[in-house]
């Protein structure tokens, strides 16, 4: 049986390569972004490739007034829905973030906006009984690093938020799965110093998708980050702020 699945950020790399992994199993989608002719041309390739139904549609994730009107018109379209992925994200720059103005910018749309939107479908599959929510965090979230905590700090506090949700819907028949990602070959890291173990979207894509046939909340992809990220995190703090990470 195929799944109806909303993807917000549906224009990222990593969201592309996913809506290809749920095109591929024959589910019906529904792809948001700020950028309508590319969700156009996204939206037409996918049904051309796959001869899926695909509908797509304006989401801001920084506009939270309007959130609640946009569920209703996905809802309106696809009210069948069974599956919600998070994948929009801002990294900006750790330097200019040093302005509250940049970090209220990263934390609005990877905290506040992915919290607001999520509240809303949560409600709406808790009603259903039945569905799924995924959302990518980072492994930045895990620790603050110099190099990025204002981003860290805003998708470790996702990640917290997802794990509360996931406890609040177990009872309802709703699974929430966190993803993780590693450092992944896309426009948000394209130039970045000290990128190591870089993955593509593609991979990425796969295995988000084949999380929902396993068991684990939280996933790490590639899977060895979560070693990493164990070692990183078992660091003393004295010797870990003498460390440019």
């Amino acid at each position: 049986m195929s799944d109806a699945v909303l993807i917000l950020g549906a224009t990222s790399a990593i969201a592309r390569a996913t809506a290809v992994a749920f095109a591929a199993r024959g589910d019906t989608l529904y792809l948001a972004s700020r950028d309508e002719d590319e969700l156009r041309r996204i939206s037409a390739d996918l049904r051309l490739r796959f001869g899926i139904e695909v509908h797509f549609g304006l989401f801001d994730a920084e506009a939270t007034e309007t959130h609640e009107a946009f569920f209703k018109s996905v809802i309106a379209i696809m009210p069948t829905i069974s599956g919600v992925v998070l994948a929009f994200g801002y990294l900006g720059d750790q330097v200019l973030a040093r302005d509250f103005s940049v970090g209220k910018k990263v934390i609005a749309i990877n905290f506040t906006g992915a919290v607001s939107i999520l509240s809303i479908c949560a409600n709406y599959l808790e009603l259903l009984q039945h569905g799924f929510i995924i959302g990518i965090a980072s492994v930045a979230g895990d620790r603050g690093r110099q190099s990025n905590y204002v981003y860290g700090a805003a998708k470790g506090a996702l990640s917290l938020y997802l794990q509360g949700l996931s406890n609040r819907l177990y009872a309802r028949g709703v699974r929430v799965i966190t993803i993780k990602p590693g450092f992944v070959d896309t426009a948000m890291t394209y130039g970045l110093p000290g990128l190591f173990l870089v993955a593509s979207p593609q991979y990425l894509g796969e295995r988000i998708v084949g999380s929902l046939g396993k068991s684990a909340d939280v996933v790490y992809l590639p899977w060895f980050w979560r070693y990493i990220m164990l070692i990183i995190k078992c660091i003393p703090e004295p010797i870990f702020k003498r460390m440019k990470l």
